[in-house]
């Protein structure tokens, strides 16, 4: 029986505990396991029995987590992180070597463009950045030595929404996968791997935890992309291991790409999530789908009043109909999500000013918090951009994110517009 996906945040991953008998999931707020005889042992660290081994590794809390955002998320396992580019750090280092390249959409969050340009870089891959709705630019970036396809789900802070079929289609008849960041979405509102993506990461930070104070990451593996696929080159997943000699497609099946990111992702960079982040975790999933419902309300109506503003140079919100993507958002979301971005007529040094008279909302570098929460993208977030990339990434100098959280809406239109007031 396949329960709902309330009843799965609720429920899933964990049993009552068998000794204690706790209703709710326990930390295990441990270092390492009983490893009982020395066969046993042995094949724990051969990878030829399932079992906990050392925290860094696998933990029962943090299991409990991942066997719940990977049901929700319509995946066979999943593996959670410290952070959400930590995340993203352990796909790279399993999909792509040297000399080998990354094709992603340039309207990324200004982290995860940072990463791709100087810190995967530096282990020789190529990243090759396109416009993130011009189809035709995958398929003419893609090539042989492609190690993944990367977008967002709703970009971040350009809120566009791509065509996720069509980008695996392209990605598929090079035989490479297609990962997508969804982050902004979370899977309350979109299960991009039911339609086409191979693996699925996200910042639980944001509004998976949802109230601002744990820090962490997941990767959900799709388990359908064919990793001893002949023109494909995935020496981590197929094939002898370089670092355990197993043939992980064969030994672990549909659910490899899991175990290859705990084993060489997470193992040998101690990224691993820990036990009290993922209980932490844990609770404010229990209300991810109740919460979205409310911030998609309240972002709906910021956004019409935005419009409608007289000192608004512009507003961009996917529920809007004269959004760019708003037929694709349509399509693949369940709601319009809790983020707008807009600008004031006084440009750069307005959007600044906003920031600091806000009083309702808070100016925090964070968004899916329960609370309001604003930032000046251009001389924050992606600051370390130039202004040609940070445009490139749908990140204007007058743009302000705005995360609308779950205070009534009327308050929240309230603060916005003082502080535009003052601003201005």
């Amino acid at each position: 029986m396949t329960r709902g996906f309330r009843s799965r945040s609720l429920h899933g991953g964990h049993e009552p505990d068998a000794e204690g008998g706790s209703f709710a999931p326990p930390i295990h707020q441990t270092t390492s396991y009983r490893l009982g005889s020395a066969d046993r042992a042995a094949d724990l660290y051969a990878l030829e029995s399932e079992g906990d081994v050392y925290s860094r590794i696998s933990n029962p809390t943090v299991r409990a987590l991942e066997h719940r955002l990977g049901s929700l998320s319509g995946g066979v396992g999943a593996v959670a992180t410290n952070a959400g580019m930590a995340a993203v750090d352990a796909l790279t280092t399993v999909l792509a070597k040297a000399g080998e390249n990354v094709v992603t959409a340039g309207d990324l969050y200004g982290g995860t463009t940072a990463y791709f340009a100087h810190t995967a870089t530096r282990r020789g891959i190529e990243i090759r950045t396109v416009d993130t709705l011009d189809y035709d630019a995958y398929a003419d970036a893609i090539d042989e030595e492609t190690a993944y396809v990367h977008v967002e789900t709703i970009a971040n802070p350009s809120l566009v929404t791509p065509e996720f079929e069509r980008l695996a289609e392209i990605a598929h008849e090079h035989a490479t996968p297609l990962v997508v960041d969804n982050t902004f979405a979370s899977p309350a509102l979109c299960r991009p791997i039911e339609h086409g993506a191979d693996a699925v990461w996200e910042s639980t930070t944001k509004w998976i935890h949802g109230s601002g104070t744990t820090v962490g990451g997941v990767v959900v593996d799709g388990g359908t992309f064919p990793w001893d696929h002949p023109d494909a080159d995935y020496d981590e997943l197929s094939g002898e291991n370089p670092a355990f000699g197993v043939d992980f497609a064969e030994r672990f099946g549909e659910a490899a790409l899991t175990h290859a990111l705990r084993q060489r992702g997470l193992r040998p960079l101690g990224a691993q999530q820990t036990p009290f982040d993922a209980w932490a975790t844990l609770q404010g999933l229990e209300t991810l789908d109740l919460r979205m419902d409310r911030h998609c309300e309240n972002a709906g109506i910021v956004a019409e009043h935005l419009r409608d503003h007289p000192d608004v140079a512009w507003v961009t919100y996917p529920g809007l109909d004269d959004h760019p993507t708003h037929e694709n958002a349509e399509r693949y979301l369940d709601g319009f999500g809790g983020m707008i971005a807009f600008g004031l007529e006084d440009g750069f040094s307005a959007g600044k000013r906003f920031c600091e008279e806000v009083e309702l909302a808070s100016f925090v570098a964070n968004v899916g918090d329960a609370r309001t929460l604003v930032i000046h993208p251009a001389s924050t977030t992606h600051a370390q951009l130039s202004e040609e990339e940070q445009r490139a990434a749908g990140v204007s100098p007058d743009l302000i994110r705005l995360s609308v959280g779950l205070e009534e809406p009327e308050d929240i239109v309230e603060d916005i517009d003082a502080a535009i007031e003052r601003s201005t």
